[in-house]
């Protein structure tokens, strides 16, 4: 769906598409953060259900759907007081009327956003990923339709440009959440757990690990979220076509990498179930399995890249000067995929032994330091340059942020894997 928005906002502008990269630098960290805490809930009734005890998942689901609305409501006022950054920077007044737009569109599909992260976290637990795909897919049809309804003020509805996609992201956040709300309440293969039972006030130890567990992904995906979305903020006084070339490869890289993190997703559910079962060696195959299949798959979609490079960046833009800096960007960002997937993987497997602290520190050393201190740095000044490298030094960055984030993650799973009985009394400490 962002792949669709970057493409269709594009086809109106580049300060539109600009205006689509500099809301979802807002927005993206706050919603991602948001989903990172309630991706918890996959390990954490996957393990249930790999210990037969299913029946225990309901609670936790209960659990998770009140703290999703607090989320939510938190999630909604940081955006709407986030726009005030634009006070302190030299920014087009168009763009930021159009990314303000945008984000008050966007905010009023927080709650269902939520509620659909924390239904899609027991599906995943459950194996149960088809209604998810089936789900998605549908969103992704409506998607289009409504974009191009406000993109172009069609059948009585205001003309937004690009802020439109933000009135889409709203109105298909809400179709998915119901359908998958539907879905759970008459799904067999849901039934074991009990979703649905009364709700018996706050169980404070669920509660308790739920964040526990949770804070430290969505933190590790908030430091790696807020790299580009920073990286997007911090190019915008130099223009919207510097700005417009960087959400282009960002967007497409960002597409391709749905197939690792899917792996990594998967990860998490085989491997907490194997966790749940006390079948160590299973968990251990099962994790050095996934990351094998990705490196394979993204040596494949890293080629494609750099051979079809101008091809993909046609279908973005027809505007030249956007192409040309978009070119060897896309050159950069063939170059971290490798490093992308290990560290996403990795992080998946991880989360099934229920070992997410380190991830966090990892992702914050590499991300803010390496990945924002090292690309302003290039970006911006002459201290390791003869001169600034505009934004090619926050791509040269964000390669070296990866490779370090996957070399962290990839010990630590050794580790993790080998010595299972000692994480298990970290978890139980923790």
């Amino acid at each position: 769906m962002s792949f669709v928005d970057t493409i269709m906002a594009g086809s109106v502008s580049p300060t539109d598409l600009a205006a689509v990269a500099v809301a979802a630098s807002f927005f993206n960290p706050i919603i991602l953060l948001l989903q990172g805490i309630l991706m918890a809930v996959t390990p954490l009734v996957a393990y249930q259900i790999g210990a037969k005890q299913a029946h225990k998942g309901g609670n936790i689901f209960r659990q998770a759907l009140v703290i999703s609305m607090f989320l939510a409501a938190a999630a909604w006022a940081i955006l709407w007081f986030a726009p005030n950054v634009f006070n302190i920077m030299d920014v087009e007044e168009q763009l930021v009327g159009l990314t303000k737009q945008y984000l008050y569109f966007v905010s009023f599909g927080l709650p269902a956003f939520a509620l659909y992260q924390v239904l899609r976290g027991v599906n995943e637990a459950c194996s149960n990923i088809k209604a998810i795909m089936i789900i998605g897919i549908m969103g992704l049809l409506i998607n289009i339709p409504i974009n191009y309804i406000f993109i172009n003020g069609l059948f009585g509805m205001p003309k937004l440009g690009g802020a439109g996609c933000g009135v889409a992201t709203a109105m298909v956040n809400w179709f998915m959440a119901v359908a998958m709300l539907i879905y759970a309440t008459r799904s067999k293969t849901l039934l074991p757990l009990n979703l649905f039972e009364r709700y018996q006030g706050i169980d404070w130890p669920i509660v308790s690990r739920i964040f526990k567990l949770g804070l430290p992904i969505g933190g590790a995906i908030f430091f790696e979220v807020t790299l580009f979305s920073m990286i997007a903020l911090l190019l915008s006084p130099l223009g919207a076509d510097i700005v417009a070339a960087h959400q282009i490869a960002l967007n497409f890289t960002s597409m391709v990498f749905m197939l690792p993190l899917s792996i990594g997703i998967a990860l998490t559910i085989r491997v907490g179930n194997f966790m749940g079962e006390k079948s160590l060696d299973k968990a251990q195959v099962c994790a050095y399995s996934g990351i094998i299949l990705s490196i394979i798959i993204t040596l494949f979609i890293a080629t494609a890249t750099i051979v079809f490079r101008h091809d993909i960046i046609a279908w973005y833009t027809e505007n030249t000067t956007v192409a040309a800096i978009a070119a060897p960007l896309f050159l950069l960002a063939a170059t971290y995929q490798l490093s992308d997937s290990m560290q996403v993987c990795c992080a998946g497997a991880l989360r099934g032994y229920q070992d997410t602290r380190f991830i966090l520190i990892v992702t914050l050393i590499s991300f803010w330091p390496i990945g924002l201190g090292v690309g302003s740095i290039l970006t911006f000044t002459d201290y390791l340059t003869e001169e600034p490298m505009g934004v090619i030094g926050f791509w040269i960055a964000i390669v070296l942020a990866l490779t370090a984030c996957a070399i962290g993650l990839c010990w630590r799973l050794i580790w993790a894997s080998n010595n299972p009985d000692k994480l298990h009394l970290i978890n139980k400490e923790a």
